[in-house]
């Protein structure tokens, strides 16, 4: 009799937990998802609705300010972005078709980032969040850059490998699901997008340099060699490519001084090949050094054509799944930070009203 009550009892317990599960899941699917995103964390104000894990709109207001200085100006960003976050998020609910009361949660961007843009949108969130009664979910930046890969089919499997190369960071990212991420490598100075921006500078092209880079390489070949820094392991360097490519141009401009001009499109091509090169070698390496070969680029520089071509047949030359954002997912973004913040809405990784911005934020 004892242990037929025991197994009653044991059978009971499993059958409460079966009929929790199943109560949770009927409420899931019941009850849409949606999630408004915001991101601050440079020169773009940009809002976002995610419905489900869908993306039903991405607002950017991206700053031309900046242009006159030849780089962000943060003290003039971060008051553009109390300008423009109000329009952004009004923009983002009506292109979805949402109101605000609708909302489930607010995701935003924590860092890393300017600290002057990111108080803008982290303020923005907690204030939403709280008025709303609604959780409130902390994204790290480059987490997000990663999961734009969710944003749009196809989809990389788990686990697979991220280049990720934006103005300030160059990591080549092991993903093994949706919230467990690994650097296998990282820049030790400078990032490439870096890179090409100064690179643009020393040109005298407008700022952001690196599409005006990419659109000048088109007509030109790279007929100018430029040394490839030796890094040990996966990581990358680009302070030295900078310092060659400013001798370079010191040298040539004094035997002529429209060395430049003559000769814009064969310069950026051989710059912009060196880069690609260099971000291409390292991502071979860790494919053969992980096995891995389900593998995506993402960050602003990955919407660059030359590195979007030279990737796509690095993929077809080595058998990998190949996958690349589409360039509204590439640049900064709030679709990005709403994708991550779907799954951490399902995961229940909520932050609360304490939460302060952080200018560097560990991966």
């Amino acid at each position: 009799m004892h242990k037929v009550l025991l197994l009653a009892y044991r059978w009971q317990k499993y059958l409460f937990f079966f009929i929790h599960l199943l109560y949770n899941t009927i409420i899931l699917l019941k009850n849409n998802i949606y999630i408004l995103a915001i991101e601050s964390s440079c020169d773009d104000t940009s809002a976002a609705v995610i419905i489900d894990g869908h993306v039903k709109s991405n607002y950017i207001s991206t700053q031309v300010v900046h242009q006159h200085y030849g780089g962000v100006v943060p003290e003039l960003a971060s008051r553009q972005h109390l300008i423009n976050i109000l329009p952004v998020i009004d923009s983002a609910l009506k292109d979805a078709g949402v109101e605000l009361k609708q909302i489930s949660a607010v995701a935003f961007t924590r860092g890393p980032g300017l600290l002057g843009s990111l108080i803008v949108g982290v303020s923005m969130a907690k204030s939403l969040a709280l008025s709303l009664e609604i959780p409130l979910i902390e994204i790290h930046h480059m987490h997000a850059h990663v999961l734009a890969h969710f944003a749009e089919d196809p989809k990389p499997a788990f686990p697979f490998l991220c280049l990720t190369v934006s103005g300030g960071h160059t990591q080549i990212v092991k993903v093994n699901d949706y919230h467990n991420m690994e650097i296998l490598g990282t820049t030790i100075d400078d990032a490439a997008g870096e890179a090409f921006d100064k690179t643009g500078k020393m040109l005298g092209l407008d700022y952001p340099a690196g599409p005006i880079i990419d659109k000048l390489a088109k007509d030109g070949k790279p007929v100018f060699a430029f040394p490839e820094p030796q890094v040990s392991g996966l990581n990358f360097s680009f302070s030295g490519l900078k310092t060659s490519v400013l001798y370079f141009l010191q040298k040539e401009m004094t035997k002529d001084p429209n060395f430049i001009q003559h000769n814009i499109h064969d310069i950026c091509c051989s710059v912009q090949t060196c880069i690609v090169r260099i971000l291409l070698k390292k991502l071979i390496a860790a494919s053969e050094m992980s096995g891995i070969t389900e593998i995506g680029i993402a960050g602003g520089v990955s919407a660059n054509s030359f590195l979007r071509q030279s990737f796509l047949e690095t993929g077809l030359k080595n058998g990998w799944n190949t996958y690349i954002p589409s360039f509204e997912y590439c640049t900064d973004n709030a679709a990005m930070i709403g994708i991550a913040g779907y799954y951490k809405y399902l995961k229940g990784d909520f932050c609360d009203q304490s939460v302060t911005p952080l200018a560097r934020m560990p991966f």
